[in-house]
């Protein structure tokens, strides 16, 4: 059994109270800190939460592309940078680009 709140939820409590009650109440100086420090936060949370699985979606992917196959190679690197991006950088992961 895990004690609750778990880190996730910790870090997410965290991120709230440096964004919406902290922020505003400092100086515009400051307040890029605090976002910042929010985003972090949220990024650590993500990790936590999917990191995990990323890493071993990762593995299998990485395991099972033939060798010279650069096609395949380059599928299984786009789809472990996209799970990276949905940890780092959320909205990021669905961009095609051109």
């Amino acid at each position: 059994m895990q004690n609750r709140p778990s880190a996730a939820e910790l870090l997410e409590a965290l991120a709230e109270l440096l964004e919406g009650t902290l922020m505003p109440a400092l100086p515009p100086a400051l307040q890029h800190r605090a976002r910042v420090g929010a985003n972090l936060a949220r990024i650590v949370q993500r990790e936590i939460e999917f990191g995990p699985a990323a890493g071993q979606r990762e593995n299998e992917l990485l395991a099972v592309v033939p060798e010279g196959d650069e096609r395949a190679l380059w599928q299984a690197l786009t789809e472990v940078v996209r799970a990276d991006l949905e940890i780092a950088k959320p909205g990021y992961d669905t961009w095609e680009g051109e």
